[in-house]
């Protein structure tokens, strides 16, 4: 979705804002603070050309920076999307899929969820993987083709699920 200002809001479940968000708190409470006593305690060691422990805390200090940054955008543009309030017959964003791979009847569940929330060990699949591209808008019943590295998979589509 597209506001006023042309920039993109980007869809997440509410578990995923909040891991985030909570990620985030952890940073800026915890282990910003502890790198720049580390990072203070290393200057106290003297010559800081040949100190390797000022450089290691000043790089961990750098990736904590950017990954505040980075968690800082993502949350102001989060649309967050109640899965619970969510209904249908089709596949969209948010909804968990069961799904019956054609050539071994063997199932498989996910659910639909925002790139940044992707754990397919977990069963969360980004809203932008090929599969997800492929079930959005099918309903139970459906038959989708996908082309993964392994070569082309068909699946039925065999329940659509929101929770």
């Amino acid at each position: 979705m597209t506001g006023m200002t042309g920039i993109d809001k980007v869809p997440m479940t509410l578990a995923g804002y909040e891991r985030l968000v909570e990620e985030l708190k952890q940073l800026k409470t915890v282990e910003r603070p502890a790198i720049i006593k580390a990072i203070a305690e290393a200057r106290d060691h003297g010559d800081l050309s040949e100190n390797a422990e000022y450089h290691a805390a000043r790089e961990r200090q750098s990736f904590i920076e950017g990954r505040v940054m980075e968690l800082e955008s993502k949350i102001s543009l989060a649309e967050i999307i109640d899965v619970k309030k969510l209904s249908g017959k089709t596949v969209t964003f948010g909804a968990t899929v069961t799904l019956a791979d054609e050539d071994t009847d063997e199932e498989v569940k996910y659910q639909i969820v925002g790139a940044d929330e992707s754990d397919i060990a977990k069963g969360l699949l980004s809203v932008t993987a090929p599969l997800a591209r492929a079930l959005i808008g099918k309903s139970v019943g459906d038959s989708v083709e996908v082309v993964t590295p392994r070569g082309s998979k068909s699946y039925e589509i065999v329940k659509i699920r929101f929770v």
